[in-house]
């Protein structure tokens, strides 16, 4: 039995731009059948700041966190941070478009101090979710 190359190579390429071009059209249309789920789990905490917000979740033991800007577009510097009382902080900094994040933590059962900032706003919860 011998096995052509060039056949297996073009069916590869084609699977692969059938799967890319269909990622493409998820994102295109993210309103449509589902949106990204960017953390798990249930929103427990909304922090506002002046110029973005903070989303807190809880998936069991996990909190997961992200920054998002009130108005996205230009790369701008973001963070968030997410810290279980006696660890040290989970950290996401950088430039970014949409959001910072998402941060996971296992909290177990200890508080968290959650930190988010876009450009010159930030805001910082304290230690919360005890």
């Amino acid at each position: 039995m011998t096995v052509d190359m060039g056949a297996l190579r073009r069916r590869v390429a084609l699977g692969t731009a059938v799967l890319t071009v269909s990622g493409l059209l998820a994102l295109a249309a993210p309103g449509t059948a589902q949106a990204a789920v960017v953390c798990p789990g249930r929103e427990v905490v909304t922090l506002p700041f002046s110029t973005g917000t903070v989303h807190v979740f809880r998936r069991g033991e996990y909190i997961c966190a992200y920054t998002a800007p009130k108005r996205s577009g230009a790369k701008r510097t973001m963070s968030v941070s997410v810290q279980a009382r006696g660890n040290r902080p989970v950290v996401d900094r950088g430039r970014y478009t949409r959001r910072a994040g998402p941060v996971t933590v296992h909290a177990g059962h200890r508080c968290v101090r959650v930190k988010g900032a876009v450009g010159g706003g930030s805001v910082s919860s304290g230690w919360i979710l005890c």
